[in-house]
């Protein structure tokens, strides 16, 4: 295939993959300008790369998946992030999620149990200049206090409630993503807003993650 059919194959399945986030309900246009802007393509690796303009998970080093991309989209959206908001993520996991959180806000705090994917993320990061990001391997379940509070949380592992330390280190007025449920069931995807009266929760939808798990990662 010549280098030019190439480039315009890449285009198309490109074109495709936004077309599915949009019918897939991702409708916010500076999430949607993101997930243009960051390829999902250096996040994927050896068998699966050819698939990562599909709509679909896939798996990724130490047992973990990079999310289905409507997933990361609709997660994304439901933060409704601004600019100057301070961003903190549970599950680096390939790194694509902070990628496009980095897109949005001005400062995207990463955390994950392994620290093969935390190395491996920030060679990414490196190489697309995104400078905002800080990627650190520590318990997710333990946040990040020396950072709080935070704007906005996304946890990208499913716990079965949200986690305490972690809405503690929410701002009020802020917001939380996260799957909730048991690990071998179907879970659901909940945003929980932080008022000055407490907590309230909106159920989005069914979706299956891995568990989120204490400790750090076996290498």
């Amino acid at each position: 295939m010549s280098a030019e059919h190439s480039d315009d194959d890449l285009a198309t399945r490109k074109m495709q993959f936004l077309y599915a986030l949009r019918s897939k309900g991702v409708t916010d246009k500076r999430v949607l300008q993101a997930m243009e802007e960051i390829d999902r393509g250096p996040f994927v690796r050896g068998l699966f790369s050819e698939r990562a303009y599909e709509d679909m998970p896939l798996p990724i080093a130490c047992g973990q998946t990079i999310s289905q991309p409507s997933v990361v989209g609709l997660m994304t959206q439901a933060l409704n992030i601004s600019p100057r908001d301070k961003v903190l993520e549970i599950g680096t996991g390939s790194g694509y999620q902070a990628a496009i959180l980095a897109k949005l806000a001005r400062r995207v705090y990463t955390i994950d149990r392994h620290r093969r994917l935390v190395h491996e993320a920030r060679a990414i990061f490196e190489e697309l200049d995104l400078h905002t990001i800080t990627a650190l391997t520590a318990d997710g379940s333990h946040g990040l206090p020396d950072q709080a509070p935070f704007d906005r949380i996304i946890i990208t592992a499913a716990a079965e409630d949200p986690p305490g330390p972690l809405l503690a280190q929410l701002k009020e007025g802020g917001i939380m993503v996260l799957p909730v449920g048991q690990s071998d069931a179907v879970q659901s995807l909940i945003r929980v807003h932080k008022t000055a009266s407490g907590l309230e929760y909106d159920e989005m939808r069914d979706v299956r993650f891995v568990p989120l798990l204490e400790g750090l990662g076996k290498e």
